[in-house]
Order: C-alpha cells, then sequence, then structure tokens
C-alpha cells in the first residue's frame, strides 16, 4: 500500500506545469513567439505518460519527451511529506494531462493525500481545505507503461552556474522574440545568453556577484545559509567587564569611569523651583526608561533593514565556476518550459560542458527537479 500526504497542492501543480508545453504559443513567420489562447484551453505535452516510482525513500519520477531530446527528472523526498508511508516499491503509471486536470480542482494551499492500494488500477486523491470543511475526493485511472528507468552517468561539468531562476525565465522569453534557439556562452567574464533572428539579433550578459564567494553551495545546487552569530546582550557584556577588571591587578590599571548624569539641566531646574528630591528621581528614572526603549527600537529597526538588504542581496546573487569555457546553443521552447520550475525555488544552477546535455537543476524543500537538454549541432 501507498499513502503520502503533502501540506500544499501547489507543489504538485508547479512540478507538473514544467513537464507541460503550451500550444496555444507559436512561432510566427517573424521568429516572434505569438500566444494564440490562453494556456489553461489547451495543451502540447512534453511528456505524456510517465510512471512515479514509489519506494521507501520517497517519490521519483523520470521521462523523455518523444523526440529523445529532453529528459526530467523528479523526485520528492520522503520527508518533504507529512506523513508519508510505503510497504513495498511500486510503480504509478499516470496519464499527467489528467493528473494535472485532477489537481486544479484544488487550491494551493489545500492538503493533498495520495493513495493506492496494491496492485489497485486507480490512484486516489484527496484535497483537504485548509480554511474550511470542504473535502474532495478524486479516483484517477492508472495505466500500464513500460518505462524503463535510465542510468544517469555521473558528470564533471565544466561550467557551473548559480543564478536567480526568475532572472533565467525572463531572458529566455525575452530572447525567444528574435529566434528560436539560443548560444549560452560561459567564461570568468560570466554568463552570456545570444539569439539571432530575422528581425533583430541580441544578447544578455551576466556577471558574477561581487560577494557571490559568501553564497556557499552543497553538490545538490541548494546554498547554505550564512552563520549567524550569537548577539551579546547588555548582562553579558556587564559581566565580562566586571570579570575583567576583577582579573586585573595592575596599579597602572585606569580607574573606573563614573557615570555621567543624563539629564543634569532638568535637576538643575528642579532645584530652582524647590521641588523634592524623590521627584526628579522619579523623572529621571522614567526618562532613562524612555530613552533606553527608543535607543532598542533603534536598533531593531536597523537589525530588520540589514537582515532585508542581506536577502535581496542573497536573492539576486549569481555565481560562476568555470574550469573551461563553454559556448552550446539549445532550443528556447525547450527553456522555456523548464524554467516554469523557477516557481518552486529562487534560484536554478546550470551545469554545461562540450558535448554533454545541459543540466538545469532546481532544488527546493521538498526535493528537487532536474532537466537534461541536448545541445543543437550544426544547423538544426
Amino acid at each position: 500500500m501507498f499513502e503520502s500526504k503533502l501540506s500544499q497542492a501547489a507543489v504538485l501543480k508547479k512540478l507538473l506545469d514544467g513537464t507541460n508545453q503550451p500550444s496555444s504559443w507559436r512561432y510566427g513567420d517573424d521568429a516572434k513567439l505569438i500566444e494564440l489562447h490562453p494556456p489553461s484551453l489547451t495543451r502540447h505535452d512534453l511528456v505524456t505518460d510517465a510512471n512515479f516510482e514509489c519506494n521507501e525513500e520517497g517519490l521519483i519520477m523520470q521521462a523523455m519527451d518523444n523526440s529523445h531530446v529532453a529528459l526530467v527528472a523528479i523526485k520528492l523526498e520522503k520527508d518533504g511529506f507529512q506523513t508519508y508511508r510505503c510497504d513495498h516499491a511500486m510503480p504509478l503509471g499516470v496519464n499527467l494531462t489528467s493528473l494535472t486536470k485532477v489537481l486544479k480542482c484544488s487550491k494551493d494551499d489545500d492538503v493533498v493525500t495520495l493513495k493506492a492500494e496494491d496492485n489497485a488500477d486507480v490512484l486516489s486523491l484527496k484535497f483537504e481545505s485548509k480554511n474550511s470543511d470542504r473535502v474532495a475526493e478524486y479516483d484517477m485511472k492508472l495505466m500500464d507503461i513500460d518505462q524503463d528507468v535510465l542510468a544517469i552517468p555521473e558528470t564533471e561539468y565544466d561550467c557551473k552556474v548559480y543564478m536567480p531562476s526568475n532572472e533565467f525565465t525572463r531572458i529566455c522569453r525575452e530572447l525567444a522574440t528574435l529566434g528560436e534557439s539560443v548560444r549560452i556562452e560561459v567564461s570568468k567574464e560570466g554568463i552570456r545568453f545570444a539569439s539571432e533572428g530575422d528581425i533583430a539579433n541580441g544578447s544578455v550578459l551576466i556577471k558574477p556577484s561581487s560577494d557571490a564567494s559568501k553564497y556557499s553551495k552543497k553538490s545538490n545546487g541548494v546554498k547554505k545559509e550564512p552563520v549567524v552569530k550569537k548577539e551579546k546582550n547588555d548582562d553579558d557584556e556587564e559581566m565580562e567587564e566586571d570579570d575583567g577588571g576583577a582579573a586585573e591587578d595592575d596599579e597602572d590599571a585606569p580607574a573606573p569611569k563614573k557615570k555621567k548624569a543624563i539629564f543634569v539641566e532638568d535637576e538643575e531646574e528642579d532645584e530652582d523651583a524647590a521641588e523634592p528630591e524623590e521627584e526628579p528621581e522619579e523623572e529621571d528614572s522614567s526618562s532613562k526608561k524612555r530613552k533606553r526603549k527608543t535607543a532598542d527600537e533603534g536598533k531593531s529597526a536597523k537589525k530588520v533593514k540589514k537582515g532585508k538588504n542581506e536577502d535581496e542581496d542573497e536573492g539576486n546573487s549569481v555565481a560562476i565556476s568555470v574550469t573551461q569555457a563553454v559556448s552550446l546553443s539549445f532550443s528556447l521552447k525547450y527553456l522555456i518550459n523548464f524554467s516554469k520550475a523557477g516557481a518552486l525555488c529562487t534560484h536554478v544552477e546550470l551545469m554545461l560542458s562540450a558535448e554533454v546535455p545541459l543540466l538545469c537543476l532546481f532544488s527546493f524543500e521538498q526535493g528537487s527537479i532536474k532537466y537534461y537538454l541536448a545541445p543543437k549541432i550544426g544547423d538544426e
């Protein structure tokens, strides 16, 4: 038996969106990308049918397009689900277009439960609303798909580029208005996307960030979070000062400074007015509290502003690793399709080597999605 629960239906929706290419777009005579109808009306599938392999580690899907130019590999980790149960390894053959239609019946924040009995011919989907008592249940027919899992060899890529996914999407869509292909050139200068068409030629150069070194990444393309140093509070500083003063018995050690009065003018005015001695002390105490509170609020505001700036820098960071310069051409139609997975994460990692398929890696909280695309050769 297989049963799993995912906290958000949006994850599955965005995953499947990257395996489909809208047929409501076509290239016109002037090489422009023309929108004919809303993408939701019709679809031309990059991958039509696929097996979701369920095992104790999670869900794995691998499929290739009909022209054998592109391959997609999706992995949803077991820990990415709220609950996960798989008694033994089993394939779930699904039509991706049908699954996409069923998922459209859910809201993005609905809790999704996938369930299939042993040797079952249907996949049960349950959508539970978080904001109401609404529960929707669907049974989708499964398919027997004779599909072998391809062994993808480990490759040491000459170039690795870590860039914002929204920037990658923007570049691909803009250059698609010029031509059908894009030449990707990676060097120490940066990564350049260039396209040629009948109406114009264009290129976009993305240079590595000056502070990209602090955005270190794991081997799977997920960056490590910067280490946050623990800040000392006032009490800790006072204790350190006291300990330091006790440890120093040198005669030349300077005498401790006396605390200065904060509101001297107020005290003088109070003396002239012949006010009781208790009131100035109370006013001093309350004024000090107000001043300390204002200072603390100012520090907090500075910390929040600094944190926002760091997040913005991190979101726009570009890191490039080059052992050998690479220049390859690819179909923009496929790259636009791949870029849809950018809705799952902030960054994409592009890996290139000469005469080797391009790897686009999108890593997110629940797992990862990899796209492999063969380069164009000659005048293809």
